[in-house]
Protein backbone atom coordinates (compact mmCIF):
# COMPACT_ATOMS: atom_id res chain seq x y z
CA UNK A 1 0.00 0.00 0.00
CA UNK A 2 0.85 3.43 -0.29
CA UNK A 3 0.03 6.43 1.28
CA UNK A 4 -1.88 7.64 -1.95
CA UNK A 5 -4.10 4.99 -1.58
CA UNK A 6 -4.98 5.74 1.74
CA UNK A 7 -5.80 9.39 1.10
CA UNK A 8 -8.67 7.51 -0.90
CA UNK A 9 -10.14 6.29 1.93
CA UNK A 10 -10.73 10.11 2.57
CA UNK A 11 -14.42 10.29 1.05
CA UNK A 12 -15.58 7.33 2.83
CA UNK A 13 -14.31 8.63 6.20
CA UNK A 14 -16.28 11.68 5.64
CA UNK A 15 -19.23 9.52 4.78
CA UNK A 16 -18.48 7.60 8.03
CA UNK A 17 -18.22 10.52 10.36
CA UNK A 18 -21.56 12.13 8.08
CA UNK A 19 -23.36 8.69 9.39
CA UNK A 20 -22.04 8.86 12.85
CA UNK A 21 -23.53 12.06 13.20
CA UNK A 22 -26.60 11.46 11.77
CA UNK A 23 -27.16 8.23 14.09
CA UNK A 24 -26.24 10.59 16.64
CA UNK A 25 -28.77 12.77 16.00
CA UNK A 26 -31.77 10.87 15.44
CA UNK A 27 -30.90 9.45 18.78
CA UNK A 28 -31.16 12.16 20.85
CA UNK A 29 -33.87 14.33 22.24
CA UNK A 30 -34.95 17.38 19.63
CA UNK A 31 -33.39 20.04 22.15
CA UNK A 32 -30.24 18.75 21.18
CA UNK A 33 -29.90 18.70 17.47
CA UNK A 34 -28.80 22.29 16.76
CA UNK A 35 -25.98 21.80 19.27
CA UNK A 36 -25.00 18.19 17.27
CA UNK A 37 -25.69 19.96 14.38
CA UNK A 38 -22.38 22.77 15.42
CA UNK A 39 -20.15 20.25 16.61
CA UNK A 40 -20.64 18.08 13.24
CA UNK A 41 -20.24 21.38 11.01
CA UNK A 42 -17.51 21.70 13.17
CA UNK A 43 -15.75 18.59 12.69
CA UNK A 44 -16.57 18.49 9.19
CA UNK A 45 -15.41 21.47 7.90
CA UNK A 46 -11.84 20.41 7.26
CA UNK A 47 -9.02 19.10 8.27
CA UNK A 48 -5.74 17.15 7.06
CA UNK A 49 -7.03 13.61 8.96
CA UNK A 50 -3.69 12.48 9.73
CA UNK A 51 -4.83 11.00 12.14
CA UNK A 52 -7.53 8.87 10.81
CA UNK A 53 -5.10 7.98 7.84
CA UNK A 54 -2.10 6.59 10.01
CA UNK A 55 -5.52 4.52 11.78
CA UNK A 56 -5.99 2.67 8.70
CA UNK A 57 -2.57 2.36 7.95
CA UNK A 58 -1.41 0.82 11.33
CA UNK A 59 -4.18 -1.70 10.56
CA UNK A 60 -2.84 -2.26 7.34
CA UNK A 61 0.72 -2.72 8.56
CA UNK A 62 -0.41 -5.03 10.82
CA UNK A 63 -2.65 -7.62 8.99
CA UNK A 64 -2.11 -6.78 5.21
CA UNK A 65 -5.70 -6.36 4.51
CA UNK A 66 -8.26 -3.59 3.37
CA UNK A 67 -8.77 -1.61 6.45
CA UNK A 68 -12.23 -0.22 5.32
CA UNK A 69 -14.15 -2.54 8.45
CA UNK A 70 -11.84 -0.05 10.32
CA UNK A 71 -13.52 3.41 9.18
CA UNK A 72 -15.18 3.96 12.29
CA UNK A 73 -12.68 3.70 14.61
CA UNK A 74 -10.83 6.05 12.34
CA UNK A 75 -13.67 8.22 11.89
CA UNK A 76 -13.39 7.91 16.16
CA UNK A 77 -9.88 10.08 15.86
CA UNK A 78 -11.55 12.96 14.20
CA UNK A 79 -13.56 13.18 16.91
CA UNK A 80 -10.99 12.98 19.39
CA UNK A 81 -9.22 15.99 17.36
CA UNK A 82 -12.76 17.63 17.98
CA UNK A 83 -12.60 17.70 21.08
CA UNK A 84 -9.17 18.59 22.11
CA UNK A 85 -9.21 21.68 18.71
CA UNK A 86 -12.41 22.99 20.69
CA UNK A 87 -10.90 23.21 24.23
CA UNK A 88 -7.58 24.16 22.80
CA UNK A 89 -9.00 26.78 21.32
CA UNK A 90 -10.66 27.76 24.60
CA UNK A 91 -7.18 27.91 26.15
CA UNK A 92 -5.50 30.07 23.50
CA UNK A 93 -8.54 32.35 23.32
CA UNK A 94 -8.52 31.99 19.80
CA UNK A 95 -11.12 33.26 17.10
CA UNK A 96 -10.96 31.01 13.95
CA UNK A 97 -10.29 27.74 13.02
CA UNK A 98 -10.06 25.57 9.90
CA UNK A 99 -12.00 28.72 8.20
CA UNK A 100 -14.57 29.68 10.72
CA UNK A 101 -15.03 31.05 13.97
CA UNK A 102 -14.30 29.23 16.94
CA UNK A 103 -17.13 27.04 18.51
CA UNK A 104 -16.93 28.64 21.22
CA UNK A 105 -16.86 32.44 19.45
CA UNK A 106 -19.67 30.83 17.56
CA UNK A 107 -21.88 30.34 20.55
CA UNK A 108 -20.60 33.93 22.05
CA UNK A 109 -22.28 35.25 18.95
CA UNK A 110 -25.18 33.45 19.07
CA UNK A 111 -25.81 35.02 23.09
CA UNK A 112 -25.19 38.11 21.70
CA UNK A 113 -27.49 38.04 19.00
CA UNK A 114 -30.03 36.63 20.79
CA UNK A 115 -29.91 38.95 23.53
CA UNK A 116 -29.75 36.29 26.19
CA UNK A 117 -28.84 36.77 30.30
CA UNK A 118 -25.75 36.58 31.02
CA UNK A 119 -21.83 37.82 29.81
CA UNK A 120 -22.09 36.50 26.46
CA UNK A 121 -17.88 35.31 26.16
CA UNK A 122 -18.58 32.98 29.38
CA UNK A 123 -21.60 31.11 28.04
CA UNK A 124 -19.10 30.75 24.56
CA UNK A 125 -16.69 28.90 26.72
CA UNK A 126 -19.15 27.58 29.02
CA UNK A 127 -21.03 25.58 25.72
CA UNK A 128 -17.44 25.27 24.01
CA UNK A 129 -16.32 23.31 26.82
CA UNK A 130 -19.77 20.93 26.89
CA UNK A 131 -19.64 20.32 22.56
CA UNK A 132 -15.44 19.45 23.16
CA UNK A 133 -16.86 16.95 26.27
CA UNK A 134 -19.26 15.58 23.84
CA UNK A 135 -16.88 14.61 21.18
CA UNK A 136 -15.31 12.12 23.93
CA UNK A 137 -18.29 9.50 24.35
CA UNK A 138 -18.69 9.77 20.46
CA UNK A 139 -14.97 8.82 19.77
CA UNK A 140 -15.41 6.24 22.12
CA UNK A 141 -18.67 4.60 20.00
CA UNK A 142 -16.37 5.02 16.87
CA UNK A 143 -13.73 2.59 18.49
CA UNK A 144 -16.62 0.11 19.80
CA UNK A 145 -18.30 0.28 16.63
CA UNK A 146 -15.20 -1.58 14.42
CA UNK A 147 -16.12 -5.33 13.82
CA UNK A 148 -13.28 -7.02 15.53
CA UNK A 149 -12.73 -9.19 18.13
CA UNK A 150 -13.92 -7.80 21.72
CA UNK A 151 -10.20 -8.81 23.27
CA UNK A 152 -9.07 -6.16 20.36
CA UNK A 153 -11.59 -3.91 21.15
CA UNK A 154 -10.86 -3.81 24.95
CA UNK A 155 -6.87 -3.42 24.01
CA UNK A 156 -7.65 -0.58 21.60
CA UNK A 157 -9.62 0.99 24.53
CA UNK A 158 -6.79 0.89 26.80
CA UNK A 159 -4.59 2.56 24.16
CA UNK A 160 -7.03 5.40 23.82
CA UNK A 161 -7.37 5.91 27.65
CA UNK A 162 -3.43 6.32 27.31
CA UNK A 163 -3.14 8.55 24.36
CA UNK A 164 -6.20 10.60 26.12
CA UNK A 165 -3.74 10.63 29.62
CA UNK A 166 -0.14 11.88 28.10
CA UNK A 167 -1.91 14.10 25.77
CA UNK A 168 -4.03 16.11 28.59
CA UNK A 169 -0.35 15.46 30.81
CA UNK A 170 1.08 17.42 27.97
CA UNK A 171 -1.66 20.27 27.97
CA UNK A 172 -1.12 20.82 31.30
CA UNK A 173 2.95 21.08 30.84
CA UNK A 174 2.18 23.25 27.70
CA UNK A 175 0.01 25.79 29.35
CA UNK A 176 2.34 25.74 32.37
CA UNK A 177 5.42 26.60 30.00
CA UNK A 178 3.32 29.31 28.71
CA UNK A 179 3.15 30.87 31.81
CA UNK A 180 6.46 30.86 32.46
CA UNK A 181 9.29 33.33 31.68
CA UNK A 182 11.24 32.31 28.18
CA UNK A 183 14.44 32.29 30.18
CA UNK A 184 13.77 29.40 32.49
CA UNK A 185 11.99 27.08 29.81
CA UNK A 186 14.43 24.67 29.02
CA UNK A 187 15.02 22.18 25.95
CA UNK A 188 13.82 19.09 27.56
CA UNK A 189 10.75 21.28 28.44
CA UNK A 190 9.75 21.71 25.28
CA UNK A 191 9.83 18.01 24.11
CA UNK A 192 8.42 16.82 26.19
CA UNK A 193 5.38 18.55 25.71
CA UNK A 194 6.00 17.29 22.07
CA UNK A 195 6.36 14.01 22.62
CA UNK A 196 3.42 13.90 25.62
CA UNK A 197 0.89 16.55 23.65
CA UNK A 198 1.91 15.65 20.31
CA UNK A 199 3.57 12.54 19.38
CA UNK A 200 1.48 9.92 20.85
CA UNK A 201 -2.40 11.15 19.38
CA UNK A 202 -0.57 12.28 16.17
CA UNK A 203 1.50 9.50 14.73
CA UNK A 204 2.26 6.76 17.58
CA UNK A 205 -1.58 5.76 19.33
CA UNK A 206 -3.28 6.22 15.59
CA UNK A 207 -0.57 3.27 13.80
CA UNK A 208 -0.69 1.52 17.49
CA UNK A 209 -4.82 1.76 17.39
CA UNK A 210 -4.93 0.48 13.55
CA UNK A 211 -2.20 -2.41 14.29
CA UNK A 212 -4.30 -3.30 17.83
CA UNK A 213 -7.49 -3.82 15.51
CA UNK A 214 -5.39 -5.58 13.15
CA UNK A 215 -4.38 -8.24 15.38
CA UNK A 216 -0.33 -6.80 15.62
CA UNK A 217 1.31 -8.57 18.53
CA UNK A 218 3.08 -6.84 21.58
CA UNK A 219 6.98 -6.53 19.19
CA UNK A 220 5.08 -4.72 16.34
CA UNK A 221 3.52 -2.62 18.96
CA UNK A 222 6.63 -1.66 20.87
CA UNK A 223 7.93 -0.67 17.31
CA UNK A 224 5.16 1.57 15.78
CA UNK A 225 5.77 3.34 19.43
CA UNK A 226 9.24 4.17 18.71
CA UNK A 227 8.74 5.04 15.39
CA UNK A 228 5.49 7.37 16.11
CA UNK A 229 6.98 9.61 18.96
CA UNK A 230 10.07 10.12 16.86
CA UNK A 231 8.08 10.70 13.88
CA UNK A 232 5.23 12.80 16.23
CA UNK A 233 8.04 15.10 17.63
CA UNK A 234 9.68 15.76 14.80
CA UNK A 235 6.14 16.70 13.24
CA UNK A 236 5.52 19.52 16.06
CA UNK A 237 9.29 20.92 15.56
CA UNK A 238 8.00 20.92 11.72
CA UNK A 239 4.96 22.47 13.13
CA UNK A 240 6.60 25.45 15.20
CA UNK A 241 8.61 26.01 11.93
CA UNK A 242 5.54 26.92 9.99
CA UNK A 243 3.72 28.61 12.66
CA UNK A 244 6.68 31.11 13.01
CA UNK A 245 6.35 31.27 9.47
CA UNK A 246 9.91 30.20 9.01
CA UNK A 247 9.02 27.81 6.32
CA UNK A 248 11.86 28.68 3.17
CA UNK A 249 8.86 27.25 0.92
CA UNK A 250 6.57 29.36 2.67
CA UNK A 251 8.22 32.97 3.29
CA UNK A 252 4.82 34.71 3.72
CA UNK A 253 2.88 32.54 6.01
CA UNK A 254 1.62 33.45 9.17
CA UNK A 255 4.02 34.07 12.20
CA UNK A 256 1.56 33.31 14.50
CA UNK A 257 3.12 31.37 17.07
CA UNK A 258 5.79 34.37 17.47
CA UNK A 259 2.50 36.53 18.31
CA UNK A 260 1.12 34.33 20.67
CA UNK A 261 4.39 33.91 22.73
CA UNK A 262 4.42 29.90 22.22
CA UNK A 263 7.37 28.51 23.90
CA UNK A 264 8.86 26.85 20.99
CA UNK A 265 11.82 25.17 20.32
CA UNK A 266 12.73 28.17 18.20
CA UNK A 267 12.33 30.87 20.65
CA UNK A 268 13.97 29.26 23.45
CA UNK A 269 17.31 28.42 21.47
CA UNK A 270 16.95 31.40 20.38
CA UNK A 271 16.61 33.35 23.42
CA UNK A 272 19.37 31.43 24.82
CA UNK A 273 22.07 32.48 21.51
CA UNK A 274 21.52 35.93 21.34
CA UNK A 275 22.38 39.14 23.59
CA UNK A 276 19.88 41.80 25.16
CA UNK A 277 19.46 43.55 22.20
CA UNK A 278 18.25 40.07 20.61
CA UNK A 279 15.70 39.50 23.26
CA UNK A 280 14.78 42.77 23.09
CA UNK A 281 13.49 42.09 19.57
CA UNK A 282 12.15 38.79 20.60
CA UNK A 283 10.34 40.55 23.14
CA UNK A 284 8.67 43.05 21.23
CA UNK A 285 6.62 40.30 19.85
CA UNK A 286 6.31 37.63 22.08
CA UNK A 287 2.45 37.49 23.40
CA UNK A 288 2.15 41.01 21.33
CA UNK A 289 -0.77 40.12 18.68
CA UNK A 290 -0.23 44.13 17.62
CA UNK A 291 3.27 43.42 17.03
CA UNK A 292 4.26 45.25 13.52
CA UNK A 293 5.56 43.27 10.46
CA UNK A 294 8.74 44.53 10.66
CA UNK A 295 8.88 43.84 14.66
CA UNK A 296 7.85 39.98 13.42
CA UNK A 297 10.50 40.47 10.54
CA UNK A 298 13.45 41.53 13.02
CA UNK A 299 12.32 38.61 15.38
CA UNK A 300 12.79 36.54 12.37
CA UNK A 301 15.95 37.66 11.74
CA UNK A 302 16.95 36.53 15.49
CA UNK A 303 16.27 33.04 15.47
CA UNK A 304 18.20 32.52 11.96
CA UNK A 305 21.05 34.53 13.11
CA UNK A 306 21.50 32.84 16.08
CA UNK A 307 21.09 29.32 14.50
CA UNK A 308 17.68 28.45 16.39
CA UNK A 309 16.42 27.33 12.76
CA UNK A 310 19.25 25.66 11.87
CA UNK A 311 19.62 23.69 15.31
CA UNK A 312 15.47 22.77 14.64
CA UNK A 313 15.84 21.48 11.48
CA UNK A 314 18.77 19.30 13.01
CA UNK A 315 16.77 17.97 15.54
CA UNK A 316 14.17 17.41 12.49
CA UNK A 317 16.36 15.10 10.53
CA UNK A 318 18.21 13.34 13.59
CA UNK A 319 14.62 12.12 14.73
CA UNK A 320 13.15 11.13 10.63
CA UNK A 321 16.92 9.82 10.33
CA UNK A 322 16.12 7.62 13.36
CA UNK A 323 12.69 6.69 13.10
CA UNK A 324 13.51 5.33 9.37
CA UNK A 325 16.37 3.61 10.87
CA UNK A 326 13.94 1.70 13.41
CA UNK A 327 11.83 0.67 9.79
CA UNK A 328 14.71 -0.84 8.25
CA UNK A 329 15.92 -2.76 11.12
CA UNK A 330 12.60 -3.47 12.18
CA UNK A 331 12.07 -7.44 13.07
CA UNK A 332 8.44 -7.61 13.50
CA UNK A 333 7.64 -5.64 10.72
CA UNK A 334 6.23 -7.51 7.61
CA UNK A 335 8.67 -6.09 4.58
CA UNK A 336 6.13 -5.22 2.30
CA UNK A 337 4.55 -2.51 4.89
CA UNK A 338 8.25 -0.65 5.63
CA UNK A 339 7.95 1.51 2.21
CA UNK A 340 4.20 3.10 3.63
CA UNK A 341 5.78 3.83 7.12
CA UNK A 342 8.80 5.60 5.81
CA UNK A 343 6.42 7.46 3.32
CA UNK A 344 4.12 8.35 6.25
CA UNK A 345 7.27 9.55 7.89
CA UNK A 346 8.47 11.79 4.87
CA UNK A 347 5.35 13.00 4.31
CA UNK A 348 5.08 14.27 7.82
CA UNK A 349 8.25 15.38 8.53
CA UNK A 350 8.40 17.49 5.33
CA UNK A 351 5.27 19.03 4.86
CA UNK A 352 4.72 22.78 4.00
CA UNK A 353 1.27 23.05 5.22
Amino acid sequence: MEFSTLLDYRARLEETLHRQFSAERRRVDPVFRPYLDSISEFTLRGGKRFRALLLLAGYWVACGRDPAPVLPAAAALEQFQTWMLVHDDIIDHAETRRGGPTLHRSFEQRHRTAGLLGRSDEFGVGIGITLGDLAEPLTVAGLLEAPVARDRKLRALAEYDRMTRETAYGQLLDIQNGATPVERVREADVLRVHRLKSAFYTVASPLRLGAILGGARPALLEELKEFGLDVGVAFQLRDDVLGAGLDAGNPGKSANDLIEGKRTLLVIRAWEGTDDAGRARLRAVLNQPDASSAAIESAKTVIRETGSLAYSEKKINLLRTRACRRVERSRALRRAARPLLLEICDRLVYRTI
